[in-house]
């Protein structure tokens, strides 16, 4: 299977239903939004874009399975499925609000082989593929340098329905806004992923997280040169929805702040 010339072609899809967005967003109706559950939206805008993606990868693997945010469809492949969130910061949409971002990343059995994703308004799209480097619009990107929390910037995501861990997801927040250059709220975990992959942030958390809002993102940390771990430091991250991703050199120093709160 040749992973560039098929990454290429998601590249490609993903823009298309990047445009679509970006085209609907300018006339967005607020009032179009429906609730999956407490805070959870999607509007025919995520639906839309979805079977736009769906449709184009089905001529990339015809062979292909679909794990998708809106369940558009339920087709599961063998081999090869693919793991999409057609909109991953559908809130910040919304409201207006960058960024936002479509994720797409190809599953060979268990283990992730491709990733893309998309941020469209900045136009910058990312993407990786197994035993080659991760890029940002042709150009070859890595991992930041850093070897300390404290001269970190570091994301992460705060719960919108799910409060069971609450308390002490902000005394972690607390602990971590005190000891590194500061911490940031993006909204949507597929681009605080990327931005950790290119050396924006040096490293990114949170839990709850659904496999298509990081697949395609841990694909091109990894590619980057970057550590992906759950928050015992193992690499069941899909399985527990918990997520590290780091440079790689503060892996272990952000694992010892993680598990003071998350045993």
């Amino acid at each position: 299977m040749q992973l560039q010339n098929i990454t290429q072609q998601v590249i490609e899809i993903a823009k298309q239903a990047g445009d679509f967005i970006r085209q609907e967003r300018k006339a967005f109706d607020p009032d179009k939004i429906e609730y999956k559950g407490l805070n959870d939206m999607v509007s025919y805008v995520d639906q839309t874009a979805e079977r736009i993606i769906v449709e184009g990868l089905k001529k990339v693997l015809p062979e292909s399975g679909f794990i998708t945010e809106e369940k558009t469809t339920t087709i599961v492949g063998d081999r090869y499925n693919w793991i999409i969130d057609p909109l991953d910061g559908t809130t910040n949409f919304i409201h207006g609000l960058p960024a936002y971002s479509v994720s797409i990343a190809l599953k060979e059995y268990d283990e992730l082989v491709a990733g893309v994703v998309y941020e469209i308004n900045q136009d910058e799209c990312f993407y990786a593929w197994k035993d080659a480097p991760a890029y940002l619009n042709g150009r070859e990107i890595h991992v930041s340098k850093n070897t300390t929390v404290s001269t970190s910037l570091i994301a992460t995501g705060f719960p919108y329905y799910d409060f069971t861990k609450q308390a002490q997801y902000i005394e972690l927040f607390t602990e971590l806004m005190k000891s590194s250059h500061g911490l940031r709220r993006i909204g949507s975990a597929a681009v605080d992923l990327v931005y950790t992959a290119c050396g924006r942030f040096d490293a990114f958390y949170e839990y709850n997280l659904n496999a298509w809002d990081v697949a395609a993102g841990i694909v091109i940390v990894k590619q980057a040169g970057g550590d992906v771990v759950n928050f015992k430091g193992g690499s069941e991250v899909l399985e527990t929805r918990e997520l590290l991703a780091s440079n790689g050199i503060i892996t272990g120093e952000m694992l010892t702040a993680i598990q003071k709160y998350f045993k």
